[in-house]
């Protein structure tokens, strides 16, 4: 790599990296060689960023975190629109279709990782808690304008729909389960059948 030219917005270049080479080979193939190589600098530029790979996948994750904002503002504009099932289904199926599949690995197996987040004050699994949070925004909103029962409990269905949806997700080799999948884990939890 030729030295001298400026990279225009590494850390995005290098998060850009990190997403395909996460989404293309999985966490285990998610190294700091892999992620520059993808970025196309040298490896230097990472660490010139970042302190370590750990900062930088903490990092990493945060930013991630951050997008599942845009997919929670947009999940609840729906509420009360359409059918139910299919909002939940098509925010999920693309959830699941990010980094939310690879995240409980990717934390999970990193000791430095776990640390960075913690000392960053992040609770949970970033990502996963966000997404948690968009769907029972989500189920809120729907109860609150009547289309599901007075009675229902958000936070508990959100666990069964994430949950199913992540272990539908792990260990795939042919990506995330599918909008039908999806739609019927919605249909079964929420007792629309």
């Amino acid at each position: 790599m030729p030295t001298g030219i400026a990279i225009r917005d590494p850390r995005q270049q290098l998060f850009d990296a990190a997403e395909r080479v996460l989404l293309s080979a999985g966490p285990a193939a998610l190294t700091s060689r892999a992620v520059t190589d993808e970025a196309g600098v040298a490896k230097g530029v990472l660490h010139r960023h970042f302190a370590d790979f750990d900062a930088f996948l903490a990092d990493y994750l945060i930013e991630c975190a951050r997008r599942v904002t845009d997919r929670d503002e947009r999940l609840r504009a729906r509420a009360g629109q359409g059918d139910l099932a299919d909002n939940l289904a098509e925010a999920l199926t693309d959830f699941f279709g990010s980094v939310a599949q690879h995240v409980l690995a990717l934390v999970t197996f990193r000791d430095g990782l776990r640390a960075r987040l913690r000392a960053a004050g992040v609770p949970g699994l970033p990502v996963l808690t966000e997404g948690t949070r968009m769907v029972v925004g989500y189920l809120e909103a729907e109860r609150d304008l009547g289309r599901l029962p007075a009675g229902f409990d958000p936070e508990l269905k959100t666990l069964m729909l994430v949950g199913s949806t992540q272990l539908a997700a792990a260990g795939r080799d042919d990506g995330p389960p599918s909008f039908s999948e999806v739609r019927r884990f919605v249909v079964e939890a929420l007792g629309l059948g």
